[in-house]
């Protein structure tokens, strides 16, 4: 795997609650197999840059199906040959700080 994509999608012409039009993103990124994180921002995909950029698609199409107006923005992070970065980036800071931090 070489590539962390974070990206965040939301509707701008749902409101201020957009949470099932965001959970319809969330079972496509479960039914790709990708391993991910979801944070109160956003969402991580690992994997690689044509598969991660796929779910990504996928999430848009789906959101367009209902939605007039689609915010999103992609934070791409890609390394030759590194594997289980959603870890071990995190595990680095928590060596460096011997202590553990919230997740």
């Amino acid at each position: 795997m070489s590539c962390l994509m974070e990206f965040s999608m939301s509707p701008m012409d749902k409101g201020p609650s957009v949470g099932k039009y965001v959970a319809r993103s969330i079972e496509i990124i479960d039914k790709s197999g990708l391993p991910y994180r979801l944070n109160p921002m956003g969402t991580v995909l690992e994997g690689d840059f044509d598969a991660c950029i796929s779910v990504i698609r996928a999430c848009h199409e789906r959101m367009s199906v209902d939605c007039e107006r689609i915010s999103c923005s992609v934070k791409i992070d890609y390394r030759r040959g590194r594997t289980d970065g959603l870890t071990a980036k995190t595990q680095r800071i928590e060596e460096t700080l011997k202590r553990s931090i919230p997740q």
